[in-house]
């Protein structure tokens, strides 16, 4: 079965990242806390990863190159590894691995529980992003994977409860994840196409 050299290429660009950042934690190239720093680019990849799965849709919509649709699944479930890695840095660098601090954890940070909750929502999302979830789920299929954007909404409270005293960085991904949910609006997906195709032909003329 031919695999395209695109999907190839995705899978290398988000595998190759996790592995640089643990090859710099070795290194020692990230600082005095390379635990805390690779919890914090595992978290921030994974709500890029999400942002960038989310605008598969509207990509779809004004390219029309089915290509973007089919990808998505695949940065899906990647976006999955990366919040899998992101708790399992977590337990290792800053619990580690000493279950009795977590209830001290869950009291000093509260926004653990939040970001504990998106994990579960990613999880429901990955295990049924087969076929057979598809076949078996039927119509409930796409109302479970609405949840996406609790995802977001959880991903976005998780990281601004951790950078309060920095909101710019937070302000930029809160923004694009607020556009791609107007573009996801049904009246304004339809408006898309209609936009490109009165485009089109301006852009022929001389």
């Amino acid at each position: 079965m031919r695999y395209p050299i695109w999907r190839v290429g995705v899978f290398i660009a988000a595998a190759v990242w996790p592995l640089y950042w643990l090859y710099e934690a070795w290194s020692l190239a990230l600082g005095p806390d390379p635990g805390k720093v690779l919890v914090d680019r595992l978290g921030l990849g994974t709500l890029i990863l999400l942002l960038v799965t989310l605008g598969m849709t509207p990509l779809q919509k004004l390219s029309g190159w089915a290509g973007w649709i089919a990808v998505r699944r695949q940065l899906g479930l990647w976006c999955f590894a990366y919040v899998v890695l992101h708790l399992a840095a977590y337990c290792v660098f800053i619990l580690g691995l000493d279950w009795s601090q977590l209830g001290v954890e869950l009291r000093k940070r509260p926004y653990i529980i939040v970001g504990a909750l998106g994990f579960l929502c990613l999880l429901a999302l990955a295990v049924t992003s087969n076929r057979y979830s598809q076949r078996r789920l039927g119509s409930r299929w796409k109302k479970l994977h609405r949840l996406v954007y609790v995802i977001l909404g959880l991903g976005l409270l998780h990281m601004l409860w951790i950078v309060r005293a920095d909101l710019k960085e937070w302000a930029i991904y809160a923004s694009i994840g607020a556009l791609l949910l107007l573009l996801r609006i049904p009246p304004v997906m339809r408006r898309i196409p209609r936009l490109m195709a009165k485009k089109a032909p301006s852009a022929t003329k001389v």
